[in-house]
C-alpha cells in the first residue's frame, strides 16, 4: 500500500376512429352526407369533446409540472450566492483556444472556515471566531484541458506566503492595500473570494475562468450525498484538533467525520499544511472513483435535501451563478477519465522569515509546475504526442508578405507594464524584414510570451518570425482565436529584442512541436539526442527520458494520479492512540 509522503421520442398520436381526409373516417364525403359508412354526428361530437378535453388536461399538467419545476429551479439559483470573479486592479487575459476552438478551463475551488450560520458555529468549533471574516483553508485550482482529455488539481497550502495584490470590497468599497507579508488564506478577507482569484493569477500566472467556495455545511451534506468517502490511515490516529479519530486501514468518512477529515493538519504527516493538502487529495479522488463508478442519488428527498444544502452553501463568481450553468460545468468535467486526472502541491521550502509556521514557493520547480499548466501540458507526462514528419510545416512565405500583429501583454498583477514593448519589437521586425508588422495597443496581459497562427499552412511563417526572435518552438500556438500571425509580448520578456535564452528550452507541447515547458530549465545538452560524438550510446535514451520528466509535475509536487487506490496517509506520531 503506497503511502504519501511527507508530503426515446414518441409518435404523435390521434383520437381513435378519426382520420382527415375527403370521405374518409371523420371527414365529409364529396356530397357532404355522412351515410351509413360514416360517423354519426352526435358520435363525431361526443369524440371532439374528448379530444378537446384531454389536450386541455394534459397542457394543464404540463404547463403545472413546469411551472413547479421552474419555480423550484428560481429558488435554488436564489440560494446561490454570487460575488465579483477578480477584485484586483488588473487580470490576466483568457486562455487561448486551440486548433479546434477549445480552450483550457481553469477554475478556483475554495473551502472556507466560515462560522456565519449555526451549522457552520456547531461543525467549526472555536466558536469564538463567529463574528470574524472567513478564511479561505483549502485552495485548490482545478485545470481542464482544451480537449477535455485530462485535469490537473494543485493545491496551495494554507500557510504560504504570498503577495496579495491590491483588492477593492465590491459591498462597501474599501481598499485594501497589496501585501507581501500575509499568507495566501488571508486573502479571502480582502473583499471576498475575487481577491483570492487575485492572488492566485499573481501567484501561478494561470488566468482563472471561475471559482467556487463551500462551507463546511457544504462538504457535510455532499459527503453523505454519495453515501461516505473511502479514505486510509496507516495507523490508529485522533486530532484533538479537528476531532478525526479512526483506526487503522479503510474507512468511509460522511458527515462531520468527512470534515474532520479535509480539516486534518495536525494527525497527518509532519502535523503541518502539507500532509493536510495530500489527505484532501486523496479524499476528491475518491469521490470522483465513487461518482465514475455508478453511485446515484435517486431518492427524491436525498436529491432536494441536496440540491438545497449544497446551493445554500455555495458562492460562485456572477458568470457561473445559477443551477444550469454549475450542471454544464460537471457534464464537462464528467468527460475527463479519473485515470487522466493528476493532483499535485505546490512544491515548497521553508519561509526564511519564519521556518517553523509558513512556507514559501520553491525555486524551479513551482514555476515549471504553474507552466505546465500554463501551457496547458497534463501533470501526467501522458500528453499524445505528433510525429513532426507526419505533419511538416508549409514553406515560409517571402518575409514582405507576413502580416504580424504584436501586442504588449507584459503588464500583469504581479508587474507594471514595460512601456513600448509592442511597437519595438514590430519595429524590429521590419528592419528583420517583416514589414507588415505592426503594434497594437490593445491592452493584454499574460505572463508567457506566444506567437499564434490561425491554420497550418501558417507554421512555415511563424517558425520564420520566431527564429529572427529568438523564440522557443513552445511559444508557437495554433488558435482559432487569431486570424493571422499574433504576438503577444509576455512578461517574460521585458526587455530586449532577442528572446531571452534562459526562458528558451526543449521538449513536446500541445501541437506536436518540440520545445520545453517554459521554467523546466535550460535547454538539451549535447549527446541528450544520441547525437554525442564520444560513442554515448545512451544519449537518445537519456534525452527521452530528460524530455519526458520535463513535461509532467516535478516529484517535489507529490504527484497523485486519480486511479490510484494505495495511497494511505501516514499518521503523525504524536498524535496515534
Amino acid at each position: 500500500m503506497r503511502q504519501s509522503s511527507v508530503r426515446g421520442s414518441r409518435s404523435r398520436g390521434r383520437v381513435p376512429g378519426a382520420r382527415d381526409g375527403a370521405g374518409k373516417k371523420g371527414g365529409e364525403g364529396a356530397s357532404g352526407d355522412s351515410g351509413a359508412k360514416g360517423t354519426p354526428p352526435s358520435r363525431r361530437a361526443r369524440i371532439a369533446r374528448i379530444a378537446r378535453w384531454t389536450a386541455l388536461c394534459l397542457a394543464v399538467l404540463v404547463l403545472g409540472t413546469s411551472a413547479a419545476g421552474y419555480f423550484y429551479y428560481q429558488h435554488l439559483n436564489g440560494n446561490l450566492k454570487k460575488d465579483a470573479l477578480n477584485l484586483g486592479d488588473k487580470r490576466l487575459d483568457r486562455s487561448a483556444a486551440n486548433a479546434e476552438g477549445q480552450r483550457p478551463l481553469n477554475i478556483l475551488l475554495l473551502g472556507s472556515d466560515s462560522r456565519n450560520t449555526p451549522e457552520n458555529v456547531a461543525l467549526g468549533g472555536a466558536r469564538e471566531d463567529a463574528g470574524r471574516k472567513p478564511l479561505a483553508d483549502v485552495q485548490m485550482l482545478v485545470h481542464v484541458s482544451a480537449d477535455r482529455s485530462n485535469m490537473s488539481v494543485i493545491s496551495v497550502p494554507r500557510d504560504t506566503r504570498v503577495t496579495i495584490p491590491k483588492c477593492t470590497d465590491p459591498e462597501d468599497g474599501k481598499v485594501y492595500r497589496e501585501t507581501s507579508s500575509q499568507i495566501i488564506n488571508t486573502s479571502l478577507m480582502n473583499g471576498g473570494p475575487g481577491c483570492t482569484v487575485a492572488t492566485w493569477e499573481e501567484l501561478t500566472g494561470i488566468p482563472i475562468d471561475h471559482f467556487m467556495m463551500i462551507d463546511f455545511s457544504g462538504v457535510v451534506s455532499m459527503a453523505d450525498a454519495v453515501g461516505g468517502v473511502p479514505v486510509c490511515v496507516d495507523n490508529n490516529v485522533y486530532d484533538s484538533k479537528s476531532g478525526l479519530r479512526l483506526e487503522k486501514g479503510e474507512h468511509k468518512v460522511k458527515g462531520e467525520q468527512a470534515l474532520q477529515w479535509l480539516r486534518t493538519r495536525h494527525g497527518f504527516e509532519d502535523g503541518s499544511d502539507i500532509g493536510r493538502t495530500h489527505a484532501q487529495h486523496m479524499y476528491m479522488n475518491a469521490m470522483v472513483r465513487q461518482l465514475k463508478s455508478g453511485t446515484k442519488l435517486s431518492d427524491p428527498g436525498q436529491l432536494t435535501g441536496l440540491a438545497e444544502s449544497a446551493t445554500k452553501a455555495l458562492t460562485v463568481d456572477k458568470d457561473l451563478g445559477s443551477v444550469k450553468k454549475l450542471y454544464d460545468l460537471a457534464e464537462d468535467l464528467k468527460q475527463v477519465p479519473s485515470g487522466r486526472i493528476t493532483m499535485a502541491t505546490m512544491p515548497w521550502a521553508t519561509d526564511p522569515q519564519d521556518p517553523d509556521a509558513h512556507v514559501v514557493p520553491k525555486a524551479g520547480d513551482a514555476d515549471k509546475l504553474f507552466s505546465l499548466v500554463r501551457n496547458d501540458v497534463a501533470l501526467d507526462g501522458k500528453d499524445k504526442k505528433k510525429d513532426p514528419k507526419s505533419a511538416p510545416s508549409a514553406p515560409a512565405a517571402p518575409r514582405g508578405s507576413v502580416p504580424v500583429t504584436v501586442f504588449n501583454g507584459t503588464g500583469t498583477a504581479a508587474q507594471p507594464v514595460a512601456t513600448g514593448r509592442g511597437s519595438d519589437i514590430a519595429a524590429f521586425l521590419v528592419g528583420k524584414g517583416f514589414t507588415k508588422a505592426t503594434a497594437d495597443s490593445t491592452p493584454r496581459s499574460q505572463l508567457d510570451t506566444t506567437l499564434s497562427y490561425s491554420k497550418a499552412s501558417q507554421r512555415g511563417d511563424a517558425e520564420a518570425v520566431a527564429k529572427a526572435l529568438g523564440l522557443p518552438d513552445g511559444a508557437l500556438r495554433m488558435s482559432t482565436a487569431v486570424d493571422e500571425l499574433t504576438l503577444v509580448i509576455g512578461a517574460d520578456w521585458r526587455s530586449g529584442t532577442a528572446y531571452p535564452k534562459d526562458r528558451a528550452g526543449g521538449g513536446d507541447t500541445k501541437d506536436g512541436t518540440d520545445s520545453k515547458a517554459d521554467g523546466g530549465g535550460s535547454g538539451d545538452k549535447p549527446g541528450d539526442k544520441g547525437d554525442d560524438k564520444s560513442g554515448d550510446k545512451n544519449g537518445g535514451k537519456s534525452g527521452d527520458k530528460k524530455k519526458d520528466a520535463d513535461n509532467k509535475a516535478p516529484e517535489s509536487a507529490d504527484p497523485l494520479n486519480g486511479n490510484d487506490t494505495s495511497a494511505c496517509m501516514k499518521v503523525n506520531s504524536l498524535n496515534r492512540f
